[in-house]
């Protein structure tokens, strides 16, 4: 595994990111989105264990921070930061981005995929570095469902009522035109399993790509790299 680089892709100091390189040949870029349900005292160093443990598996891993409720952050704020911490890669040397995974927990899971169909969206349209498959872990995929979830973090990451804002919802934005892999602990009581059923089902019926893989656990285990949870995620990974 190689050294960790920090690179800004803004001027906030939440806009930046932690490249991993692995050690050999790269299977291609994952980008970690950490959760924390969208607030400003979670950071990326929840995703640097994933991160390294994606290097040792032979992905180049990209770690991004991003502009959070509480200090600049929300919607379309937080969306932005994620385009374009994703588009950033362009820039950097030696990368394949023919395939380039979103992986991201919790609210990193809304992000992940909502990344995912960007392009698709105003004002993104322009965005350079598609995602070729997205990976949520736990994720907040159902908006309208969810607003009982984190103490109202949905309504206060949106700044309004999640009706009127139907681009911020993953479920608004089905079928996607790439893979969706949920990873959900069946034993979370932080984001319902239900968030991811309600997904697959929804991308499903639309004609996704879309798969939910249940595992024993809670809302962290699928973040813990010495889990089965993570090694059932790495797996999942590899086939996308």
């Amino acid at each position: 595994m190689g050294d960790m680089e920090r690179i800004a892709y803004g001027s906030d100091p939440s806009q930046f990111a932690e490249l991993t390189r692995p050690s050999g040949a790269s299977r291609g870029v994952v980008v970690v989105i950490h959760g924390g349900f969208w607030r400003a005292q979670y950071d990326l160093s929840l995703g640097r264990p994933l991160a390294a443990s994606l290097a040792e598996e032979g992905w180049t891993a990209w770690n991004l921070e991003y502009r959070r409720v509480g200090n600049g952050g929300g919607w379309p704020q937080t969306p932005d930061d994620v385009s374009a911490g994703i588009d950033k890669l362009a820039e950097v040397d030696g990368l394949n981005l023919s395939r380039v995974v979103t992986l991201g927990h919790s609210a990193g899971g809304h992000l992940a995929v909502w990344a995912a169909g960007r392009q698709r969206l105003q004002p993104w349209t322009d965005a350079k570095v598609p995602v070729t498959a997205a990976v949520s872990q736990a994720g907040v995929l159902d908006l309208a469902g969810a607003a009982s979830l984190g103490a109202g973090a949905v309504e206060a990451f949106l700044g309004r009522p999640v009706d009127q804002v139907p681009d911020a919802d993953p479920t608004g934005q089905v079928p996607l035109d790439v893979p969706v892999r949920c990873v959900h602990g069946r034993d979370d009581s932080t984001v319902p399993i239900s968030q991811s059923e309600a997904y697959v089902a929804a991308a499903t019926d639309a004609g996704a790509d879309a798969t939910l893989t249940p595992v024993d656990g809670d809302h962290f285990v699928v973040i813990d790299p010495r889990s089965e949870a993570w090694a059932t995620t790495v797996r999942l990974l590899a086939d996308l």
